[in-house]
């Protein structure tokens, strides 16, 4: 009877410890730094997400799923191999911090001091150093978006002509709707003596006839810059003296691949430019390795997936000079499976720059490095991509599967094999350089 007694008194006295140190841990002090890191920028109003994880409210009255998706590591989504290369935007939560959102979402959600406005908010759409943009393009009119469930892909012509050419320090994408896109791409073109208004204002690359897009191409003979946006990215900024320099007379193609929706919707993008006055020292450039890119022609002369096949392609380039890297941004479509690249140097060194062990076309981001990564002369970096178009595939649109190939048209059910890198020309001690992730302004 007495060991009865003592044994209960134990578990009693082991519950309530626990219950206890549990109370301690509180919304303010441990879990909104792990929200805010990983959740909330997608999970905010008006952003990607189906509901927003910004506020106490918000997550307290989710946070058994907040819990259960955590445990199984559904979320927070990150795709890339932590192991094989590590970045300056990596998402993620160690056991030790599931742990303890299963503890506060099971023990009362104590929510601990007052959090600031600010740390509550978290975003401020449109600023910079607390400013607004110098310069804003964006389409002309809003774009209708119809609610037919197919996904689109407009290219939007956004010309300009200032002043002067100006330093850029910052740049961001901006959109009355995010919901709705699925990515968008922008290019910067310098474009002196053409006319750069009596041209389309967009081309529509699903619907309409492919040559119709050739009007654009003299634009992109001086290229000055190449960014994108992905729902959860920000705007992407540089470290001092460096950045690029807007022309003074151009246009931006926005790319933008809309989702399929089942209402119709109307959008109005572009992006947001801010200009700094410190002279750009070093200008960082832009290159796309692969489909549609350098080496396009190398991947493979018939670039197609049998049906229940797997099947692995592979790109080679040489690096023409030492390079610093700011960050890869990976892509493919709904069949592929597994992304790497490396480089291999002169001397025979590794370079891991990503590896995507189970590539998924929903989950395709832009990846910093924490540093600027060099990679030397003579470097052969090697892009792999490998595809599976079978039934075991639970991503492949097709079923049964059908082939799979690429022609040139902008569909996802085709596909690609892309790598792109910004980059600088390297100097001497680059690698020692810190990168912020992408973040608002």
């Amino acid at each position: 009877m007495r060991c009865s007694i003592a044994v209960s008194v134990v578990f009693f006295l082991i519950f309530n410890i626990s219950r206890v140190a549990a109370q301690r841990i509180t919304w303010s002090e441990h879990i909104a730094p792990l929200i805010h890191r990983n959740c909330t920028p997608c999970h905010q109003n008006g952003d990607a997400a189906p509901f927003p994880l910004v506020t106490y409210e918000d997550v307290a009255k989710r946070a058994a799923f907040v819990k259960k998706v955590t445990q199984s590591r559904f979320m927070p989504p990150w795709k890339p191999d932590p192991h094989y290369s590590t970045f300056a935007n990596q998402r993620g939560l160690t056991d030790e911090e599931i742990t303890m959102i299963a503890e506060w979402a099971d023990h009362g959600m104590a929510k601990g001091k007052k959090v600031e406005v600010k740390d509550e908010a978290l975003v401020v759409t449109g600023t910079h150093h607390n400013r607004k943009p110098d310069l804003v393009l964006k389409m002309s009119k809003p774009f209708h978006v119809k609610g037919d469930n197919l996904e689109r892909f407009i290219v939007f012509k956004l010309p300009f002509e200032l002043p002067d050419s100006a330093n850029v320090e910052a740049i961001q994408f901006t959109t009355t709707n995010n919901k709705i896109i699925h990515h968008a791409n922008y290019e910067v073109d310098a474009v002196p003596d053409l006319d750069i208004y009596h041209t389309d204002d967009y081309i529509n690359l699903t619907e309409d006839n492919r040559f119709k897009y050739d009007q654009y191409v003299p634009f992109r003979k001086h290229m000055i810059y190449y960014g994108g946006w992905i729902p959860g990215s920000f705007g992407e900024s540089y470290p001092e003296n460096i950045g690029w320099v807007m022309p003074k007379r151009g246009v931006i193609l926005l790319t933008m691949h809309y989702a399929p929706v089942a209402k119709e919707e109307d959008n109005v993008s572009g992006v947001e430019i801010y200009f700094t006055k410190t002279p750009v020292k070093r200008q960082i450039r832009a290159i796309s390795l692969g489909s549609g890119g350098v080496g396009e022609k190398e991947i493979d002369p018939f670039f197609y997936i049998p049906a229940n096949a797997v099947k692995t392609f592979k790109l080679r380039v040489t690096t023409p000079e030492d390079q610093s890297l700011l960050y890869v941004w990976p892509h493919m479509h709904y069949v592929g499976k597994v992304f790497k690249a490396y480089g291999v140097t002169p001397e025979k060194d590794t370079i891991k720059l990503v590896q995507i062990p189970d590539w998924n076309f929903n989950w395709q981001e832009i990846y910093w490095f924490p540093t600027l990564k060099k990679i030397p002369k003579g470097t052969i970096l090697t892009i792999e991509g490998t595809y599976d178009n079978t039934a075991n595939n639970p991503n492949n649109p097709s079923n049964p599967p059908q082939l799979v190939y690429s022609n040139g048209d902008m569909k996802s059910t085709d596909e690609m094999l892309t790598l792109v890198m910004v980059y600088l020309p390297y100097e001497k001690d680059d690698e020692h350089i810190i990168l912020k992730k992408n973040e608002r302004f």
